[in-house]
């Protein structure tokens, strides 16, 4: 199992999360995996972009073009880091305006649910889960979901993870 995924947003709006959800489903899997971090001006709501490696890379970078899924939840970077995802990669955008990738308002379902604005990272992360686009199911990510998020948050995350996973139903 190889794949590279890329998580782009704004500071606050938990790309960092993701990142770490994601390496610890691979880690509870028993896959490798690496993961990088730019911040950038994060804390004032400037740029973030992760990555996320599973499989046997030598590297935690990923060369553009080379993606294989894509989150994206700020489009307003899409020009800048959509260049790293490979022509035929799954691109996930939290946005209510149509394109040619995958677009989903989880803001909107985040707000209509009474959770955080945050929570639209893993409404996100559901929607990708319930379109088997990851290399592991949503079960895992539950788990991890669970294992990790403080109690005070949990049901709420698990709650939008859940959104996510409704939205992607047929």
């Amino acid at each position: 199992m190889r794949q590279q995924i890329i998580i782009s947003g704004l500071g606050g709006q938990g790309a960092l999360t993701l990142t770490r959800l994601l390496a610890e489903a691979a880690l509870g899997l028993g896959l490798p995996v690496l993961t990088s971090e730019t911040h950038g001006m994060a804390q004032r709501g400037g740029t973030v972009i992760s990555m996320v490696k599973v499989g046997p890379f030598r590297g935690p970078l990923i060369p553009l073009g080379e993606a294989d899924v894509g989150f994206f939840l700020h489009a307003g970077n899409l020009p800048v880091h959509r260049p790293y995802l490979r022509p035929d990669g799954l691109l996930l955008v939290n946005t209510a305006a149509p394109g040619d990738y995958l677009a989903l308002d989880a803001l909107a379902l985040a707000l209509d649910a009474g959770l955080a604005p945050v929570a639209a990272n893993l409404i996100l992360l559901g929607f990708a889960a319930g379109r088997e686009a990851l290399f592991t199911g949503a079960a895992a990510l539950e788990e991890v979901i669970r294992a990790v998020t403080p109690p005070r948050f949990r049901e709420d995350n698990l709650r939008a993870f859940a959104l996510g996973r409704e939205a992607a139903a047929p």
